[in-house]
């Protein structure tokens, strides 16, 4: 009897075993829609090669699909009814607005495609995968604060209304109020998320205030534009900070430039996570939290050197 009992046993594990197997392998990879801000911006694109590189080690003969939303709502709800004619199994979506796209994602998710929130939350999305933006933000102002001694005239360069940004500029707010010297002038014009918007906006700021102390830029383009923009003017002695750790921040910081200081993502690993719970989600494995958030890093003149970027693989 205990013989019979001990062969059930181990046959049942056996079985227990094939069954796992068949689990983790019962859905294949087969296609990702990655839709983003902008294309025009190299976080974006390493977040599409991130992506990319994840599904090949998954399933090597996986087909990544990226296209750019270019901020716009319209043409973002038009690329995901086109993911789902396409059957992908999977959405890395970089939402325009993160409340308005919720129809988007229920259609998509009605029709069993994951849908991954990257870099900026979606209403409805399966998961989320983000830097702590208030965190960025805290950061980049935090040095301002500093290195103005808490005391000066100072710039929030705005940008595109999507969370990330908004968490970003709470965050500098939040760190700009306790410092009772510290004057903000504007905060609320968009520099598109771009180099050219950067360049108009702080054109039109040095126009305006014959005396600016510093600027925190939401993203590296526009740090890059606001530079630009203060050379052309001959204007110096400004302190611009941003976010985003982009290779064109890291010549920046190594280079005589105003800028001064980025608070660092990962887009790379950010896109890699991003594939990776969605491929858990697609074989039915949840993660513990909805929300994955990334710990940024303050990139300065002073530790450039042993930045790693965001260009290699991690």
């Amino acid at each position: 009897m205990f013989k019979k009992k001990a062969v059930f046993a181990a046959a049942a594990l056996t079985l227990g075993f094939a069954l796992q197997g068949a689990h983790a392998a019962d859905k294949q990879l087969k296609s990702i829609g990655v839709t983003v801000g902008s294309l025009g911006n190299p976080y974006f694109v390493t977040i599409v090669n991130g992506a990319e590189a994840k599904a090949k080690q998954i399933s090597p003969n996986a087909k990544v699909t990226a296209v750019s939303a270019d901020y716009d709502l319209n043409k973002q709800f038009t690329q995901i009814d086109n993911f789902i004619s396409a059957h992908v199994d999977m959405i890395l979506l970089n939402a325009v607005d993160p409340k308005a796209i919720l129809p988007a994602v229920q259609k998509a998710r009605a029709a069993g495609i994951v849908v991954v929130a990257v870099d900026v939350s979606a209403a409805g999305a399966d998961a989320t995968v983000q830097t702590d933006n208030v965190k960025a933000g805290e950061l980049s102002c935090d040095y301002i604060v500093k290195k103005l001694n808490g005391r000066g005239n100072v710039i929030i360069e705005n940008g595109p209304q999507v969370s990330a940004v908004i968490d970003r500029v709470n965050g500098c707010k939040s760190v700009l109020t306790k410092a009772p010297g510290i004057k903000v002038l504007s905060d609320d014009q968009d520099g598109k998320g771009s180099r050219d918007g950067g360049m108009n906006a702080m054109l039109g700021y040095l126009t305006r205030f014959p005396k600016l102390d510093a600027v925190f830029t939401i993203n590296d383009p526009q740090a890059i534009g606001s530079d630009l923009a203060a050379k052309q003017l001959h204007r110096g002695n400004i302190v611009i900070t941003s976010v985003d750790g982009a290779p064109d921040i890291e010549a920046a910081l190594k280079t005589d430039t105003l800028v001064q200081a980025s608070a660092s993502q990962d887009p790379w690993k950010m896109a890699q996570t991003a594939v990776d719970v969605g491929y858990g989600i697609m074989n039915g494995k949840k993660p513990a939290n909805a929300l994955i958030e990334m710990a940024p890093q303050l990139i300065t003149r002073d530790n450039v050197g042993s930045y790693k970027g965001w260009s290699s693989p991690h």
